[in-house]
């Protein structure tokens, strides 16, 4: 099978996802082809956070930092459903950073972009509620800032979804072997056996960009990733109340302390150079205790790596700037055009954060444009996701639970987070078929097969869903049995 497109996008996590969204609504044909699973390496583990990186302050990354907090105003609005705002705490601890240098840190912050959907940063004491719950007695002093936390994995699945609704091709567990210039186009053959020809290449393949640029494609580059692993992990919830914590750890590194799926706490991030296969990346042990450590330096109980209930990590494909230190390497994206002296184009991604990834999709199509003179302007600031065409979500969240007044409120409530209001979509008449656990029901499985690519286990329990993490270890295996079906 031959297919002509215009656009052939390898790589299905956030970047590729939405580079294919963005081209797809600017009228252009789309082939997006991803080896695995959508979002299955570093986009499903990040620290499920839409933020402006007030940490890169201290690098000068003023304009990085300028773009994100931009972006959390937009995302609020285009995908309200995955995306809340939350408060941070940072204690003041006087050894590590002087009280003026947060002070300064976080006007910046509030003043970078401009701001109407989030409050500003205030000084707080620690003493007292609300954000007293579990901290050590002598923390009094601290201040608090916005950001928002994020659905990472199924942010990327909805913005296949819309590329998809807008004529693109996506194509799961398919990999492109190859792929060489033949005239003025590039003739790509994929794993399925099909033979696609386009007008140009997006090389979104995360860790696996300068492989693909080197190999599969056959191209020479001069730019270098640099792989960094990021590990979290997740424990029963440390302390009380919907705020996050971001600690000062003395390695000057900061960690973060996030509510997760309401019974829980995130944990993270570390900073490990990588050179292991970036499909399957491991938290270590040391990894575990390091974060462990650095959150009981300011909780009265330190967790203990017993209590961890599961872990993970993602290697972040930085663009290697030269820094010797993992984390101060920037998390800027650089992209890169070659067009072989006028021949089709190839647009490689090197780096990016997912905050970012809108933009990075308008910046790389601005970059296509000359290639496709008739391509229609940017629009992707203003266009709701699929799930997120509402107003207000309360409202639209009480009129799903109406309309679904007879049935189970664990799924009906993990159904709105997941879907917003496309959920009507998934339950249809309501009849539910089994209830796996956890308000996971064999109608949203059946959806999350027909619309969503998922196909195994890993799909649903931990990528379109985070039911794994609810469920006994038999009722994982139930989802695997009728998956595997």
């Amino acid at each position: 099978m031959e297919v002509i497109c215009d656009l052939l996008v390898i790589g299905g996590g956030i970047n590729g996802a939405g580079i294919a969204r963005d081209a797809a609504g600017r009228g252009l044909s789309v082939t997006l082809v991803e080896k695995a699973d959508l979002a299955s390496a570093t986009s499903s583990s990040s620290s499920k956070l839409v933020h402006g990186g007030l940490r890169y302050l201290e690098h000068f990354e003023f304009r990085l930092v300028a773009e994100a907090l931009a972006e959390r105003e937009i995302m609020l609005r285009i995908a309200g459903h995955l995306t809340w705002p939350m408060r941070f705490v940072v204690p003041h601890v006087p050894e590590l950073r002087p009280r003026w240098m947060i002070r300064v840190g976080l006007f910046l912050y509030d003043h970078l972009a401009r701001r109407s959907l989030l409050p500003g940063s205030q000084a707080v004491r620690l003493d007292r509620p609300p954000y007293a719950s579990g901290l050590r007695p002598e923390l009094k002093h601290g201040f608090v800032f916005s950001d928002c936390r994020v659905d990472d994995a199924r942010l990327v699945v909805v913005n296949a979804l819309d590329a998809a609704q807008r004529g693109a091709r996506i194509l799961v567990r398919t990999e492109c072997l190859s792929a060489r210039r033949v005239g003025r186009l590039w003739e790509a053959q994929l794993a399925n056996g099909e033979i696609v020809k386009a007008r140009a290449v997006v090389n979104a393949a995360g860790p696996w960009v300068k492989e693909v640029l080197n190999r599969n494609l056959a191209e020479a580059t001069r730019d270098s990733v640099r792989l960094v692993k990021g590990s979290h992990i997740v424990l029963p919830k440390l302390y009380e109340g919907e705020h996050a914590f971001i600690l000062q750890n003395d390695d000057r590194r900061v960690v973060f302390m996030i509510p997760y799926e309401e019974r829980f706490t995130l944990v993270g991030t570390t900073d490990v150079d990588y050179d292991g296969d970036p499909a399957a990346p491991l938290a270590s042990e040391a990894e575990v205790e390091y974060l462990c450590r650095a959150a009981g330096r300011y909780l009265a109980r330190t967790p203990a790596t017993s209590q961890v209930l599961w872990r993970y990590a993602g290697v972040r494909p930085l663009y290697d700037d030269g820094s010797a230190d993992p984390s101060a390497i920037t998390r800027d994206y650089t992209l890169r055009v070659d067009d072989a002296a006028g021949a089709a184009p190839v647009l490689s991604v090197f780096g990016g954060k997912i905050t970012t990834y809108r933009r990075l999709a308008e910046n790389a199509l601005e970059k296509l444009a000359p290639y496709f003179p008739a391509m229609k302007p940017s629009w992707t600031a203003r266009a709701p996701l699929p799930g997120s065409d509402f107003t207000d979500r309360e409202v639209a969240k009480q009129d799903f639970l109406k309309r679904y007044g007879g049935l189970p409120a664990a799924v009906l409530q993990g159904l709105f987070r997941r879907h917003g209001t496309l959920a009507t979509q998934v339950l249809g008449d309501g009849s539910m078929g089994e209830h796996y656990g956890a308000g996971l029901t064999e109608r949203e499985v059946a959806y999350l097969r027909e619309r969503e690519w998922a196909r195994n286990a890993d799909d649903v329990l931990w990528r379109r869903t985070k039911c794994g993490l609810h469920m006994t270890e038999a009722q994982r295996g139930r989802v695997a049995q009728v998956l595997a079906r």
